[in-house]
């Protein structure tokens, strides 16, 4: 190894690494300093690893995963190819072996201002393997294989071996996933949040997200996705859909036929008597339109943009609605277009608080009851659709229009 250093300031020493191959170690050496010719080397250290470590971890063709128990001993699993499967993987890994990127979520939807902090999401977070004949099931497993392909589970991460004598572990932050009771409609209520491991067996939550301590065993359950399953990377939570699940959602072309049957109603602020209007999708979520709907998300009355009753000793949003008096935020209504987040085609006739999001009164519901991750040990209810925590009673409120007085 040449080190290449500044000419002004003298030529660098030479280094004399160098690699004994069989004996399976590194020695780092160097002559000493004003060293003549012939004379022996200083001996620094020596780098030692096991042959059938060095094999094991330097085959790229070989999937592997690798428990650290020790600085002196490791236990290096290694998997063998599944022509009946094919794998995906996910985490905030721009590399090739990652076949979905994802990044942290920002409440509200926006990236925000000034410099963000350290993801907490994996760099290979998980991988999920699909039976290739049918039913095409999923299965999820923590952790995903590098760009060696393999798996290495530090000195620090929860590991142990199972009853049969098999090795198996946690990641850092931990994968969790919550299967729907009833499934992915509309009779859905939330589950019940697990961790999965790296071999895909599911265990109750850790005291907090990091803890070396797993949680208990939960043997009548699996790691199979169901339609409906979220999946929680600690800084994104994703949604599992199956293709007979998305059958039964709305189509885009539903939600939009629902937009124009809201705006054919012709719905009227109380107040100012202006017609109000949804937006079409393609415009964007930029700024509100003059005919934009808003709504006191703590009465559901829908208004027209004005400027009054403002009670800003309350907060930037608070007003007081005209009608019945009720103090909270005023914000514009936007309708909800991720169609796979619906449970259900029905009218869109809630908004969750306090963004403003607009879907039908099941799919609200559910998700305003339904706790997602947060951070170590924490949970919160959040809109699906901007990411952005419920706040009030109920986390949604029903809309309340007006009619043309014509």
């Amino acid at each position: 190894m040449v080190l290449e250093g500044n000419p002004e300031v003298g030529s660098p020493r030479p280094s004399g690494l160098r690699h004994p191959g069989s004996k399976g170690s590194c020695v780092l050496s160097s002559p000493g300093e004003g060293a003549q010719p012939g004379e022996e080397a200083i001996k620094y250290g020596e780098l030692v690893s096991t042959p059938l470590v060095s094999k094991a971890l330097s085959n790229r063709g070989q999937h592997s995963i690798s428990y650290t128990l020790s600085r002196s001993h490791s236990v290096i699993v290694e998997y063998t190819h599944d022509s009946d499967t094919d794998m995906f993987q996910i985490g905030r890994s721009t590399e090739n072996m990652i076949d979905f990127v994802v990044t942290d979520t920002s409440p509200g939807g926006g990236t925000g201002e000034g410099p963000s902090p350290q993801s907490t999401i994996s760099r290979y977070a998980c991988r999920i393997l699909c039976d290739r004949r049918p039913p095409y099931t999923a299965r999820i497993y923590a952790a995903g294989f590098d760009a060696s392909s393999n798996i290495f589970l530090g000195e620090r991460a929860a590991k142990w071996r199972t009853p049969d004598g098999l090795m198996d572990g946690l990641t850092t932050n931990g994968v969790l996933v919550m299967h729907p009771a009833g499934g992915f409609s509309e009779d859905s209520a939330p589950g019940v949040w697990r961790e999965i491991s790296v071999c895909g067996n599911v265990y109750t939550l850790r005291d907090s997200r990091s803890a070396q301590q797993r949680g208990k065993l939960v043997e009548n359950e699996s790691n199979v996705l169901q339609d409906g399953s979220l999946i929680d990377l600690c800084g994104a939570t994703l949604l599992w859909r199956t293709p007979a699940g998305l059958l039964r959602a709305p189509t885009l072309k539903q939600l939009e036929a629902q937009r124009q049957e809201a705006n054919a109603a012709r719905p009227q602020c109380p107040v100012g008597l202006s017609t109000l209007a949804f937006p079409s999708p393609a415009r964007g979520r930029t700024a509100p339109d003059k005919q934009q709907p808003w709504v006191y998300v703590r009465c559901g009355h829908v208004h027209g943009y004005h400027g009054w009753g403002c009670r800003r000793e309350r907060g930037p949003q608070e007003r007081e609605c005209p009608l019945c008096r009720l103090v909270g935020p005023y914000v514009p209504l936007w309708l909800g277009q991720e169609a796979g987040l619906c449970l259900d085609p029905g009218p869109p006739s809630h908004a969750f608080a306090p963004c403003g999001h607009v879907c039908s009164e099941k799919t609200a519901r559910y998700w305003a009851q339904t706790p997602l991750p947060h951070g170590t040990h924490a949970f919160h209810a959040a809109c699906p659709f901007c990411g952005a925590w419920l706040t009030g009673e109920h986390g949604c409120v029903r809309l309340i229009f007006q009619g043309p007085l014509d």
